[in-house]
Order: C-alpha cells, then sequence, then structure tokens
C-alpha cells in the first residue's frame, strides 16, 4: 500500500470563504493538498460567526468556531495577510510563488483591484492555476452581481421544480449550488494540475453558481430541451418513473422507488396487489405515466396495511427499492452509515473534549484513502507555520509583520 496522498506535494493559496470555494478546497485537502487558507486578519472567513452551533470550550462556553465553519474546513492551514495593505499583498505573493492553484470567491474585479487578478497573477507565474469561484461568473451580462446559493437556486430553476404541485417555491434544504460548485471547481483543477504536468502552463478556471445549478437540473432540463414541455412541481415524485414517491405506512412513511416493470410486479407481491398486478394499466413504466394518478389513488391503502420496518424488510427479500425517511438524528445512528465512517472525531484544541465531530468524506479509495490531517483551524493558527517553512522568515521578521497589522 502506497503512503503518498494522491495531491502529496500539490499547495493550495486559499482565498476563499462561505461554502463553495471552501468546499473545493476541503475535498483537495482531504486528498492530501497542502492548503493554505488566507484570512482576514481579526475576522476570518465570515462563517466562523454563523452559529448557533459553536464548539464549546472546557468552560462549557461557545467559542468562535461555528458548525458550520467545522464542516468545510478540515485539512487546511490558516494564516491571516491584510489584503488591503500593500505589504500585505507583496507578502501574498510571495506565498503564492510556492504554490500550485490559487482559488478565490472574490467579486469579479476585486482581486483585480488588489493586483491580484489573473492577469497579474500570470504575467508572474504563468504556471499558476488560478480558479475563480463566483455566483455568474467571470463574464455575461450577470458577472457583475453578488451571487448565493440561493438566489443560484431561483434563477438556475431548481426551485420551481422542488416541492408539491400547490405549494411556494421551495429550495433545497442545504446550500446544494454551493456545494456542487465546490465538487466541480475541484474536478477542474485536477484537470488543471494534469495539464500542466504535461505541458507546463497554468490556466485560469471559471466556475459559477449559477452555471453549476443549470447543469444538474440534469433530466429535468433535457426533458425540457427535448420537448418543449416546462417541468412543473410534483412533489415527492419523479417525472419518468412510476411509482417513485413517499407512501405513508401504519406507522410512518417509507419511500418507494421502483425502476421497471419486475419490481412493480414485486411490489404488487409483497402488497398482495393482485388486481393491480394484473391489470394491463400498469403493466410497463410508460403505462403507469399515463395512469399515474389512478395508481397514485390506490396504492395508499396497500401501503397502509403495514408498519414502515415490515414494508423495509419485506421489499428487501424482493429486491424492490425502499428506504425509510430519516431525520438527521437517525442518519448518524444509522449502522450502515456508521460503518461507512460518515461520521467522524477528529481532534481539535478549542474543544472543551478535545475533539469535534464531522462529517466524513464519500470517497472509499484503496491506494490511499483520503486522510483527516488537521482539524478545522483557528483563526491565524499556523500563520508563524507557514510563513516560516515557506518564506523561512525568522521570529523577529514575523513580529515586525504583526507589529504593521500586516498578517
Amino acid at each position: 500500500m502506497t503512503t503518498q496522498s494522491p495531491l502529496g506535494g500539490v499547495r493550495i493559496f486559499d482565498l476563499t470563504r462561505i461554502l463553495a470555494g471552501p468546499t473545493c478546497t476541503q475535498l483537495l485537502g482531504d486528498l492530501g493538498a497542502d492548503v493554505i487558507k488566507v484570512e482576514k486578519p481579526g475576522v476570518g472567513d465570515d462563517t466562523r460567526t454563523w452559529g448557533p452551533p459553536y464548539v464549546q470550550g472546557a468552560d462549557g462556553q461557545d467559542t468562535s468556531e461555528s458548525a458550520y465553519y467545522l464542516s468545510a474546513n478540515r485539512n487546511k492551514r490558516s494564516i491571516t495577510i491584510d489584503l488591503q495593505n500593500p505589504n500585505g499583498i507583496a507578502l501574498a505573493k510571495k506565498l503564492i510563488s510556492k504554490c500550485d492553484v490559487l482559488i478565490e470567491n472574490f467579486k469579479v474585479g476585486g482581486l483585480a483591484k488588489l493586483g491580484l487578478g489573473y492577469e497579474d497573477i500570470k504575467k508572474e507565474f504563468p504556471s499558476l492555476i488560478y480558479c475563480s469561484v463566483t455566483g455568474f461568473g467571470q463574464t455575461g451580462p450577470y458577472a457583475s452581481r453578488a451571487g448565493y446559493d440561493f438566489l443560484a437556486q431561483g434563477l438556475g430553476g431548481i426551485m420551481s421544480i422542488t416541492g408539491q404541485p400547490d405549494g411556494e417555491p421551495m429550495k433545497v434544504g442545504v446550500g446544494i449550488a454551493d456545494v456542487m460548485t465546490g465538487m466541480y471547481a475541484s474536478t477542474a483543477i485536477l484537470a488543471a494540475l494534469r495539464h500542466r504536468d504535461a505541458t507546463g502552463e497554468g490556466q485560469h478556471i471559471d466556475t459559477c453558481l449559477l452555471d453549476t445549478q443549470v447543469s444538474w437540473l440534469i433530466n429535468e432540463g433535457t426533458n425540457y430541451l427535448v420537448s418543449g414541455k416546462v417541468p412543473i412541481k410534483l412533489g415527492n415524485e419523479h417525472p419518468n418513473i412510476v411509482p417513485y414517491k413517499v407512501f405513508a405506512t401504519s406507522n410512518g412513511h417509507v419511500i418507494l422507488a421502483v425502476g421497471n416493470d419486475r419490481q412493480f410486479q414485486d411490489w404488487c407481491t409483497a402488497a398482495e396487489a393482485h388486481d393491480l398486478k394484473n391489470d394491463p394499466r400498469y403493466a410497463t413504466n410508460p403505462l403507469r405515466i399515463a395512469n399515474r394518478e389512478t395508481l397514485y389513488s390506490l396504492m395508499p391503502d396497500f401501503m397502509e396495511k403495514k408498519t414502515t420496518e415490515e414494508w423495509l424488510i419485506k421489499l428487501a427479500e424482493l429486491k424492490v427499492p425502499c428506504s425509510p425517511v430519516n431525520d438527521i438524528e437517525q442518519v448518524f445512528n444509522d449502522p450502515h452509515v456508521q460503518h461507512r465512517g460518515m461520521r467522524i472525531e477528529m481532534d481539535h484544541h478549542a474543544s472543551g473534549s478535545g475533539k469535534v465531530p464531522l462529517i466524513g468524506n464519500p470517497l472509499k479509495m484503496s491506494e490511499p484513502p483520503p486522510q483527516y490531517r488537521l482539524a478545522p483551524p483557528t483563526l491565524g493558527q499556523h500563520t508563524d507555520e507557514v510563513l516560516e517553512e515557506l518564506l523561512d522568515l525568522k521570529k523577529e521578521q514575523i513580529q515586525i509583520l504583526k507589529d504593521g497589522n500586516i498578517i
């Protein structure tokens, strides 16, 4: 088994905050990249204050480390630099010279005003990969707008197909446009690193929330492009598969996701729904779609005859896809979720218990797996360490930078 991390030796100058950019750099950090998270002195990432809840210290009181911040910032080293100070810009450029990737989520043109825009950086460091994450991209009529996940979900169409048919437009429960943009950005950076290894060339990556949101309209977007018919909200139903929704049971709910005709026949067997099994209106998925409302009006009588647990056992025996509807506590108590390592703990010096619980990385790799090396850092935790290691600064020189409010 190899011990070298996939991205060992790759260093990232991380000028992002909130969620999209930090999600990207956390993923790369999990794969072994050395992520240098650059924050504003005394303030830091906005999400540090996005609580409660916060990590509790030894005295039982809240610290300045919010759970939101913890969610996307492990495997990073935090340093502080005042980028409004010319000396801070000079210091940043010295550090950038030691990095393979720069990622930022400033408003379009924001870093250019500081002399850190792509065109400026490209002249000095032509092999650097420069990734910009914004709400609406570097070009186009909306480029100058401030971008947030909520806005991208609305403008990008997902809210028009989420929720109950008679309900108001509904966003997804987490910042999914942010998270997916971070994932796409990490993929682009990996491709750019491969390109640089082959050619020696750096490049500018332009990613944004709206493009990402449109891209994951997936089948619903393509349904519209092919048919010209505007998709509508279907609640928990699927536009192309029936039956596919949440059903009430005698003591709760269960999700039924019938992906083919054999599975529907097996559900009928489990439900003792002999008339439905033999009814030609429901023999194939296209027919079930055509007769969706009629079928859905008949199925609840059968589903409510058994408990959720009884359905899960019976349908699992017949290999009919089904699932409970878990709340978040049930998710992390689920034995399979625990077995897969999706709840982890990391040492954290600000926590009264000495540890913080986090969500694990979903990638399972044999050679080698993602690693949890560094807990989400406190503000400026690694400033001295990074300056000593990368720039060979002495303690006296670092103190001068502190006295000048540069770091």
